[in-house]
C-alpha cells in the first residue's frame, strides 16, 4: 500500500499499518486527490537523512502536537490520540470473484475463482502483509481458499478451514460462527479470514453493535477488506478498503 512504500522512502523506516485515522482531499490536473492516514507500528528499518526528511524523532503526543504547524497535522494526530495506541488487527476478506453460480454445473462448493478473481488473490497479498498478516483462516469453499492461497504461500503458513463460515453455516447458527470468529480474533498475530458475502455484513454488523463502533460505509465488493482493529478484546475500529486490485498493490 502506498502509506507503507512512502513511509519506508521517505524515513527508512519499514511499518505495519493498524486503524484508519482521517482522509483528506485536494484538487489536482486529473481531479481530486485523496489520502488516507492510517496509524502504523514501526517493525524495522534505518533512518538515512534525505532531502525530504532531514531528521526523525519519537515523541510523546503533546510534545509532537506542538511542533506541528499545519492544522491538518494537528487534526491527524488529535485523531490518534482518541483511541489506544496499542491495538490488535483482525482482516477479514470477502472471497474474489468466481463466475456465475448459475452458469457452473458442478458442486457450488467446489466452484473457483475466475480470471479477475485469481487476480484479486494475487493483489490482495501485499495489500494483506501491509497490515501484518500472519495467519490465514478461510471458509470451506474452494473459491475462499483460493483467495488467500497466494497469501498463505508468501507467509510458508497452512490454511485453516472454517466450516462455521460458510454462507448456510452462518445462517443456520450465527452465533457459532461469531464465536469461532471471536476465538480467532484472540490469537496471537494477525488472522486472515476469508469468507462470503452474506456472512460478513451480518459479522461485522453485529460486532459493531456489541463494542459501540461505527463502521465504515460499505458495498462489501468481492476482494474488499475489513481492518478490524481491537483493544483489549474490544473492537474499537472498523475501516473498509476497497480491492486491491484497483490499487494494483503487488506491482
Amino acid at each position: 500500500m502506498a502509506a507503507v512504500r512512502e513511509v519506508f522512502e521517505e524515513t527508512g523506516q519499514q511499518v505495519h499499518l493498524g486503524r484508519r485515522l482521517i482522509m483528506t482531499s485536494y484538487p489536482i490536473d486529473q481531479g481530486v486527490k485523496k489520502v488516507y492516514y492510517w496509524t502504523a507500528r514501526r517493525i524495522g528499518g534505518e533512518f538515512v537523512p534525505g532531502s525530504e526528511v532531514d531528521d526523525l524523532v519519537w515523541l510523546p503526543i503533546a510534545d509532537a502536537m506542538q511542533r506541528l504547524d499545519y492544522a491538518q497535522d494537528r487534526k491527524v494526530l488529535r485523531r490518534f490520540a482518541k483511541q489506544p495506541a496499542n491495538t490488535k488487527t483482525v482482516l477479514v476478506v470477502r472471497h474474489g470473484t468466481a463466475g456465475s453460480k448459475s452458469r457452473f454445473s458442478g458442486d457450488d462448493t467446489r466452484r473457483p475463482l475466475d480470471k479477475k478473481g485469481r487476480a484479486q488473490a494475487e493483489a490482495l497479498v501485499g495489500q494483506l502483509l501491509a497490515f501484518g498478516a500472519t495467519s490465514v483462516y478461510a471458509a470451506d469453499r474452494l473459491r475462499c481458499h483460493q483467495t488467500v492461497q497466494p497469501l498463505a504461500e508468501e507467509l510458508g503458513v497452512i490454511i485453516h478451514n472454517e466450516r462455521a463460515l460458510t454462507e448456510e453455516a452462518y445462517a443456520k447458527n450465527p452465533k457459532r460462527g461469531r464465536h469461532r470468529v471471536l476465538r480467532i480474533a484472540a490469537q496471537p498475530g494477525t488472522p486472515v479470514i476469508c469468507t462470503q458475502g452474506r456472512v460478513i455484513p451480518d459479522l461485522i454488523a453485529w460486532w459493531c453493535e456489541r463494542d459501540g463502533v461505527r463502521p465504515d460505509k460499505s458495498r462489501n465488493h468481492k476482494g474488499s477488506t475489513w481492518v478490524l482493529s481491537l483493544s483489549g478484546g474490544r473492537l474499537i475500529a472498523a475501516d473498509h478498503i476497497g480491492g486491491a486490485l484497483a490499487a494494483n498493490v503487488r506491482a
